[in-house]
């Protein structure tokens, strides 16, 4: 591993490093969705049917929820300047593809290959910040890259149809071009070229096979907000998700290295930090798609405008990301995340409230609450689960922490979406009680739902308690470490 002397001269005390890693994350989190207000022009283009379109969007999350995992694996054994090399590379290839694509396939290809560049950014960003900032200023670099993963969020649909508008879709892939090309250089310069110590084959078919399982959750989830879990193509994806599952426990347990090593899920800190992070980013994300639809569909705001509710969410994430990261190097974790998930589950309660009401303004303020709680819960349940972790599992582990937040990032969105048109159907009002608009009712209920989610997620989070009150026998690796001031 790099030391803290040859990591702060590389880096000039930290600031290089973070100033390549955080335009790479947010570069990341905007083509996920960028392209989605433009589908309608592209389809148009190509003459297209919307399920054909939809695989603009699915082709590249598939490869980058099997891709996040690999990464962090891979991680452990190449260093980190040639895989961000290769991501870079693979991302401005598929950009490309994707800026000159004469027919929908041809598009299709490019996002499938950006996408298999991008799985490497968040996670690979989150590991550098691990491994070469001190440990102390660990949770500020967390919460830099965790504000450019909620600008992101919260800004790709408005960057995406305000440039599309403009000059074209064809101009969002010339952008991601640029962008990476310019990255490539300074990444080479600020990340080391020394593969980690102690490097250690993995087995590749058990990593397969969890891809294979995380990809077909997402591809059935998503096709069940289209067709309804009865449909072959949910259902039929789903079992084969578990099968592939199961198979990858048995892999795990006879393999001589297993691709995910099964003492990672014996540390209690890291184990619950991976539930933590999955459950609070299914609520985020569902919130930030369902608060816009809410303010579209009930207040018949155009999709332009009705992107604005988001910009005091992403405002806040922007200033409180680092701040939270600074308070969670002196604090600890543990009081921030049930703090924020306090939060997040009060601002649902109330977003369920206001619900179909006239005004924009109370859900404004209701996603603001969610994302500045959502803030406090990641920033420091990712900074404890990589100091539960010893040097040598630190790759995967943050490979598969990334992976289970990024499929609660994939399913919240379609599992609420399933719970909107049922109750939408059945044309009955809101479960909440002390919702009065009918319009918003089954809004209501999704915000309901996502508020119950928190609930439980609270609860999982107590698990989390600091080191005095656990024996140092039950502490393994650095776990005792990550929670000593929780």
């Amino acid at each position: 591993m790099t030391s803290t002397s040859t990591t702060t001269e590389r880096t000039s005390s930290g600031l290089a490093l973070l100033a390549v890693l955080m335009p790479a994350v947010l570069a990341t989190v905007i083509a996920s969705d960028m392209v989605n207000l433009m589908l309608p022009s592209i389809g148009a283009e190509f003459r297209a049917s919307e399920a054909q379109l939809a695989w603009v969007v699915t082709g590249f999350l598939l490869v980058f929820s099997v891709g996040i995992p690999f990464y962090g694996r891979v991680s452990d054994r190449v260093s980190l300047r040639r895989l961000f090399t290769f991501a870079l590379l693979a991302y401005a290839a598929g950009s490309l593809v994707c800026a000159l694509a004469p027919n929908l396939l041809v598009l299709v290809v490019g996002r499938i290959v950006m996408g298999i560049g991008a799985a490497a950014l968040p996670v690979l960003s989150i590991i550098a910040v691990t491994r070469l900032l001190p440990e102390n200023r660990r949770g500020m670099g967390i919460g830099v890259v965790s504000a450019a993963t909620g600008v992101g969020t919260a800004a790709g649909p408005a960057i995406g149809g305000g440039i599309g508008q403009l000059l074209g879709w064809p101009a969002l892939f010339w952008l991601m071009l640029v962008v990476a090309l310019v990255l490539l250089p300074a990444a080479r310069r600020v990340l080391p070229g020394e593969p980690p110590n102690g490097a250690r084959r993995f087995d590749l078919p058990g990593g397969i096979l969890l891809g294979l399982g995380a990809g077909l959750v997402l591809f059935g989830i998503t096709q069940a907000q289209v067709a309804g879990f009865g449909a072959v193509s949910s259902s039929g994806s789903l079992v084969a998700a578990v099968t592939a599952l199961a198979l990858f426990g048995w892999r795990t347990v006879r393999a001589a290295q297993p691709f995910v090593p099964p003492a990672l899920f014996t540390n209690r800190v890291y184990r619950t930090a991976v539930a933590v992070a999955s459950l609070a980013m299914l609520v985020n994300l569902g919130g930030l798609v369902f608060v816009s639809l809410l303010v579209i569909d009930v207040n018949s705001l155009a999709p332009g405008t009705g992107a604005l509710v988001m910009i005091p969410a992403g405002v806040a994430v922007v200033v409180l990301s680092p701040l939270i990261g600074r308070l969670t190097d002196r604090i600890g974790t543990q009081s921030l995340v049930l703090a924020g998930l306090a939060l997040m589950g009060l601002f649902a309660l109330f977003l369920s409230t206001v619900a179909g009401g006239g005004s924009v303004v109370p859900p404004a303020v209701g996603m603001l609450g969610v994302s500045v709680g959502f803030i406090l819960v990641i920033t420091p349940i990712i900074s404890a689960a990589a100091g539960a972790l010893p040097p040598d599992q630190v790759g995967i582990g943050l490979g598969i922490l990334q992976g289970a937040q990024f499929l609660g990032a994939g399913t919240g969105p379609a599992l609420f979406g399933v719970l909107v048109a049922a109750r939408q159907q059945s044309g009955s009002g809101a479960v909440n009680p002390i919702q009065t608009g009918h319009d918003g009712a089954a809004f209501s209920d999704a915000f309901l739902a996502m508020a119950a989610i928190v609930a439980v997620t609270l609860v999982l989070a107590l698990r989390m308690r600091p080191a005095a009150d656990a024996s140092p026998e039950s502490l393994t690796g650095g776990e005792s470490t990550s929670i000593s001031r929780s």
